[in-house]
């Protein structure tokens, strides 16, 4: 199971708190992120809280990486996005699933590419949903 992938979107399309909490809501998923996530700010561990048990996964904003040579086929997708959440997670289910619907809704309703660097796999909202229902649903 990879433990890490990059969401790419356009700067200005990095989403509030709010806006966030409301795109996970709108997938149908109990995952509360902490009122610590500000876009651009938050580097580190985000808490969360996934079907009322603590949850979360380390989230790191940052700058599009220039090199990206190695994942010719990325470079095509992600255009002119030039913004990068890096995410990565350890073993622990919760937060698998948590990192898996915060990519879904970036992808969903904010325009994001999401990266599997280990697979080099562009990951749909869909595949995003599916591994997070599935997840959950082994909790």
């Amino acid at each position: 199971m990879p433990r890490s992938q990059t969401a790419y979107l356009d700067r200005k399309d990095a989403p509030s708190r709010k806006d966030l909490q409301q795109a996970i809501t709108g997938l149908k998923f109990k995952l509360e992120l902490d009122h610590a996530y500000a876009p651009f700010k938050t580097a580190g561990y985000l808490p969360c809280t996934l079907e009322g048990e603590d949850a979360g996964f380390d989230m790191r904003f940052q700058d599009v990486d220039a090199d990206l040579s190695k994942f010719p086929a990325l470079q095509a997708q992600i255009g002119a996005r030039d913004a990068a959440i890096a995410f990565r997670w350890s073993g622990d289910v919760r937060e698998f699933a948590s990192a898996m619907i915060v990519g879904a809704a970036l992808a969903k309703s904010f325009g994001a590419v999401l990266h599997d660097p280990d697979a080099d796999a562009i990951l749909s909202a869909e595949d995003l949903i599916a591994k997070a229902r599935e997840a959950v649903a082994s909790l």
